[in-house]
């Protein structure tokens, strides 16, 4: 259920029309980076729109560099919408971010490797290679922290290795897909605190790391939240833990749980274009003593999305369950 204020739904709806607005102006019809045609994907704090093969790219820069949102699938804030609007998309952003390439550099075409585009990504956010002069004097001590807009609010935490190496391991990935997963509610977690706890709920694939808000005193949450994680060729379980927020201390445990996505993926590679497809059972994951699971949990195809609802009994805790809905994104869509 939306408990949104009305006047915030308003606000809201305007919001996005302007971001579609902005989106449909001629130079943001392609890919910032690579030139593919109708983006769907927008690095929110540096003002560009993103094909999903670069936004695989972008998200593993850490959202201190570029915090990745879908133009149709996420919810944006005043504050996102406002900054995209400010910069004023591809043309406006490339000017800066673009501005003196080197002789013998070239952008990725669409059809570029994964290598290719996160050489040149790099390059051109992290590094900021081909700034104006003016401005590369900033260069050096803001690159890793700063882009032209800096976002006032985020869920996704960075989670990269602080070395230069191990940074470019992470470039190499090749992305297949994104799972968008939505933190319905918990159930009768863990007390952490005097007679409540705080929760808040993390999920970790690969080197990505997310999480949802942090409520107040309460062992039943509901979130409705949706994180988002691409999700790699060698993709392994998605980590869900729930902490306990605290002021003075680290943050308490209260219970961990995998999950298991490969039925989804093996599923929906199997049946092709969900959009073709009426509505269907597909897949399922099944209960076990070795997963999390409270029951079966099936995929289907709803409306032309591969999705898969779920309840988990955390581990290694007294007590609490966490009811998710995890939809598959393809690389095409």
């Amino acid at each position: 259920m939306n408990n949104r204020p009305p006047a915030l739904g308003r606000r809201q709806s305007v919001g996005i029309r302007k971001l579609r607005d902005l989106l449909a102006q001629q130079d943001n019809r392609i890919c910032a980076d690579c030139g593919a045609p109708d983006p769907k994907w927008a690095s929110a704090n540096i003002g560009v729109f993103l094909c999903l093969k670069c936004c695989g790219v972008h998200r593993s820069l850490g959202t201190h560099i570029s915090k990745v949102l879908s133009v149709t699938l996420d919810e944006w804030s005043d504050a996102e919408i406002d900054s995209m609007i400010e910069v004023g998309g591809n043309a406006s952003a490339n000017a800066i971010y673009e501005a003196y390439i080197p002789q013998g550099v070239k952008k990725p075409r669409p059809s570029a490797s994964h290598d290719e585009r996160a050489k040149f990504i790099r390059a051109k956010y992290e590094e900021q290679e081909f700034l104006k002069p003016s401005l590369r004097i900033l260069s050096s001590s803001y690159s890793r922290k700063h882009s032209l807009q800096t976002s006032s609010s985020t869920k996704t935490m960075d989670s990269l290795p602080s070395t230069k190496s191990s940074e470019k391991t992470v470039a190499m990935v090749e992305f297949i897909g994104m799972v968008k997963i939505r933190v319905i509610k918990g159930t009768n977690l863990a007390i952490r605190d005097v007679l409540s706890s705080d929760p808040y709920v993390v999920l970790t694939l690969g080197h990505q790391k997310v999480q949802t808000s942090v409520i107040k005193s309460n062992l039943n949450p509901i979130w409705n939240e949706e994180l988002m994680l691409s999700v790699p060729q060698d993709y392994g379980p998605v980590k869900l833990q729930v902490f306990d927020q605290d002021t003075f201390s680290a943050d308490d445990i209260m219970g961990e749980a995998e999950i298991d996505i490969q039925p989804m993926l093996t599923s929906a590679t199997a049946f092709g274009d969900a959009g073709m497809l009426e509505n269907m059972q597909i897949g399922k994951w099944l209960r076990s003593n070795d997963n999390a699971l409270k029951e079966d949990s099936t995929v289907h195809i709803i409306d032309g999305k591969v999705k898969q609802e779920m309840s988990l009994q955390l581990k290694n805790v007294e007590s609490g369950e966490i009811d998710l809905e995890i939809e598959w994104i393809p690389l095409d869509q």
